[in-house]
């Protein structure tokens, strides 16, 4: 049976004992997708004494139906359609760029807000599919990925990435 979390921080403390090998390292930065990641990793990034920092992600919605996704943007140039609900709903390419357009100027903000310098490791921790399959891009491109989901009111998927001359690992955090 899985163990539901109190609140987000009583997950990244939780979290934070699974991640302990990487405590105390100078090259580990912990980012969190804001705003329901980043008390989690608030608590992950003490424990393990590293800096923490904002990983900026925004939605692509689809017009009329803001809340179903199309895609994802992030911090980066970073960029992934799902080409599936874009066909099936005959989403012309010129409104995928306006929608694209106006979130960018939003993520542009956001940066301007929040982010701090980056670092050859992350943990990042997310709750959303459009989010998930973001993060799965941001690791294929070498990185090795820890993938765990923390059942608090709304799950909570967190990815490590560390150098390729490390192992990959899953853990699935219960009791």
């Amino acid at each position: 049976m899985e163990t539901v979390y109190r609140d987000r921080r009583d997950a990244g403390k939780r979290l934070a004992e699974l991640l302990s090998a990487y405590a105390q390292r100078p090259d580990v930065l912990v980012l969190a997708l804001p705003r329901g990641g980043v008390p989690v990793a608030y608590e992950v990034a003490r424990a393990l004494n590293a800096p923490l920092d904002v990983f900026l992600v925004r939605k692509l919605g689809v017009p009329g139906h803001e809340e179903a996704a199309m895609g994802a943007i992030a911090s980066g140039g970073i960029r992934v359609l799902n080409d599936e609900v874009i066909r099936a709903l005959r989403i012309p390419e010129q409104v995928v760029e306006q929608v694209a357009a106006r979130e960018q100027r939003e993520l542009e903000r956001r940066e301007r807000l929040y982010r701090g310098p980056a670092s050859n490791y992350l943990v990042r921790l997310t709750r959303s599919s459009a989010r998930g399959r973001l993060s799965r891009s941001l690791v294929s491109g070498g990185g090795t990925r820890i993938s765990s989901r923390l059942p608090i009111k709304k799950s909570t998927n967190c990815l490590l990435r560390l150098p390729r001359s490390a192992k990959s690992s899953s853990f699935r955090v219960a009791a």
